[in-house]
């Protein structure tokens, strides 16, 4: 038996088009539409394409969208005043600055330097805290659009035993929050875990962030669990995650693919987040 798949691009695809809509029903009313400055610092490959594909999602729902493309030779001083001028402009409700930074800027400073409200990838310590107390101006992208996956695959996550393998800032450790936070019994697996296949094989869902390629093998999982590949991860031209998925495919009862799983979903939590932005500010 072949696990059901979690189309990530095809939900992606309606909550764009749903933002689309209330772009549109903006307009009319004259609001002016959400702004999102995109700053990329180098010439990472991988990093461009990321940009690339933001910048389309917006034009595509229509938003105002800057790009900034700045040489890897570019000092903090000149990315500082980049991100001060940003926090500033009316126009832009929210600034994604591309991780990682070239060495010799230091990553902490510049993303502290947005202004909370404007920190659409949830990652300034004030936003961080918030989402911790349960009251979050956003959620962040990748893990925020796990869990939009699960709700639109009617997952009752109450009571269920979930794993995350990987315990990062950006994924592991909120990803566990959120899904305590819909009464799931969560433990965080990281590389001094042990036995940590017995651990992923008795879990209802496995969360697998831990950046190797098909890392989570089939000997790691049981019969009717729920598998989210966060990974990307390229192995020649390939894109691949941390999961095995032709095997481990073969046994579970949900998957999610690589490319067309959780890659999509993050990208469509960032227009959200945007939309929440310029919500938010409107309000005062």
């Amino acid at each position: 038996m072949t696990a059901n798949i979690i189309d990530g691009k095809a939900i992606a695809t309606a909550m764009r088009a749903e933002i689309a809509q209330n772009v549109r029903n903006m307009v009319e009313k004259g609001i002016t539409p959400p702004g999102l400055a995109v700053i990329l610092v180098g010439d990472d490959p991988a990093s461009q394409i990321y940009v690339r594909n933001k910048k389309n999602d917006c034009i595509k729902v229509g938003f105002y969208t800057e790009e900034h493309l700045l040489p890897a030779v570019t000092s903090e001083e000149e990315l500082k005043k980049l991100i001060i001028r940003l926090n500033q402009n009316p126009k832009i409700h929210g600034i994604l600055l591309q991780l990682p930074l070239p060495a010799g800027l230091n990553e902490k400073a510049m993303l502290e330097l947005i202004a909370p409200e404007k920190d659409v990838d949830c990652f300034h310590p004030l936003n961080v805290g918030n989402l911790f107390l349960g009251i979050p101006r956003f959620l962040p992208c990748t893990p925020a659009g796990v869990m939009e996956m699960l709700k639109y695959e009617k997952v009752n996550l109450q009571g269920k035993r979930a794993v995350v393998v990987g315990r990062s800032n950006i994924v592991g450790k909120p990803m566990a929050l959120l899904l305590m936070n819909e009464h799931a019994t969560v433990t965080i697996c990281h590389s001094r875990t042990i036995d940590l296949p017995k651990i992923t094989r008795e879990a209802d869902i496995v969360v697998v962030a831990i950046g190797k390629a098909k890392f989570l093998t089939e000997d790691m999982v049981s019969k009717g669990q729920i598998i989210i590949d966060v990974g990307q991860n390229r192995v020649g031209e390939k894109l691949v995650g941390d999961v095995d998925f032709d095997r481990v495919a073969q046994i579970v009862a949900l998957i999610t693919p690589v490319p067309g799983g959780v890659g999509p979903m993050t990208r469509a939590m960032l227009l959200k987040n945007t939309m929440q932005a310029e919500r938010l500010a409107r309000k005062g």
